[in-house]
């Protein structure tokens, strides 16, 4: 080109400027096709993709930047929380129990039980399954429990469901009156009665010492056997009333200067301990011995003698506190005879040691 220095590439020319409003050529249609769907509409003003723009070119920088826009709905307000009333404590829940898994029951031969037909092994008494027992029957009611444990049993059973209670009629409430009133009684006696327990207790367990009269006396006597001779721990001495037979009604009687208690006395019947002296005299059998005690009182009580032990000293049982005399009375004999006597060898009175070993 003129005025371009020599060797110099020339510029590339400028395309043709294309009319602002230059209408586009329809497509040429094609033979088979719809020309309605190959019909474009403009796109809507502000729509991405959309190639409109406004004429005087104005709105391109405006539709490019709400097109870019996202539409974000608008916050609205959060409802005000409802306003909380005052209110009492509650109370805990309580636990719940917790359900167990049935474990399966292992197989046991017997006879069934008589309420869920569970096998049982015969030692069993109660049922593996549901623990009632199996003695008893459905509808057949339970074994009645005897009086005696009903009496202090402290507590009534509760009947069954279905099972209405039995009307209790009669007399049958009195027996619990009668059995709390003896109890009662029982223990009124025992407090009453604890010294005296205590006292035989202690005597029982006691050292025993001889009692030594102070002076003697008899219903009568045989001449050479006065009554002090059978208190001198001589058993080759004796007393004698001097009256044949049986000698009932003749009596002895030994006095103390001092109460004093008794706890055994022992006798001796017969003129001796000697086998062959046994058949001269009777022996007394039955003695009622007639107790004075230091307040006046008088007690009376009976001593049985054998007849097989012969010619040895008997001991038994006198327990009296108090003691100022004691008259022994004849009421029967052993070998009573009209050539006979009674006659006593020897009588003993022991009572408490005041040694303490």
């Amino acid at each position: 080109m003129p005025g371009q220095a020599p060797g110099a590439v020339p510029p590339p020319a400028a395309p043709p400027a294309a009319a602002p409003h230059a209408p586009v050529p329809p497509a040429a249609a094609q033979p088979g096709r719809d020309p309605a769907a190959t019909r474009q509409e403009p796109a809507a003003p502000g729509e991405r993709g959309g190639s409109w723009l406004p004429p005087d070119g104005s709105g391109d920088a405006e539709a490019r930047a709400r097109a870019l826009l996202v539409p974000v709905a608008e916050p609205r307000p959060e409802p005000a929380p409802d306003a909380v009333a005052p209110v009492l404590p509650g109370r805990p829940d309580p636990q719940r129990p917790q359900v167990r898994r049935e474990e399966p029951l292992t197989e046991e031969t017997g006879p069934p039980c008589p309420w869920c037909a569970t096998g049982n092994r015969p030692d069993r008494h109660f049922c593996r399954r549901c623990a009632m027992s199996l003695n008893d029957r459905p509808g057949g009611g339970r074994v009645r429990l005897p009086w005696w444990r009903r009496l202090f049993s402290g507590r009534k059973e509760a009947p069954w469901a279905g099972e209405r209670p039995r009307l209790r009629r009669g007399l049958g409430w009195i027996l619990p009156l009668i059995g709390w009133g003896l109890l009662a009684a029982l223990i009124v006696y025992a407090v009453v009665q604890a010294p005296t327990a205590i006292q035989a207790v202690k005597d029982h367990f006691a050292k025993r010492a001889p009692l030594e009269p102070t002076s003697f006396a008899a219903s009568r006597s045989f001449p050479g056997h006065k009554p002090e001779l059978a208190f001198d721990k001589l058993s080759n001495t004796y007393w004698g009333p001097g009256v044949r037979g049986a000698g009932e009604g003749e009596w002895i009687e030994a006095r103390f200067d001092s109460p004093v208690n008794h706890l055994d006395v022992l006798i001796t019947p017969g003129v001796s301990k000697r086998a062959d002296k046994l058949s001269e005299s009777a022996r007394p059998r039955v003695l009622e011995v007639e107790i004075t005690k230091a307040d006046g009182k008088k007690e009376t009580r009976e001593i049985t003698l054998d007849q097989g032990i012969q010619g040895s000293a008997q001991r038994r049982s006198f327990r009296v506190r108090d003691v100022r005399t004691v008259r022994m009375t004849i009421r029967s004999s052993y070998g009573a005879a009209e050539d006979k006597q009674v006659a006593i060898a020897e009588i003993e009175f022991f009572g408490p040691s005041t040694r303490s070993y």
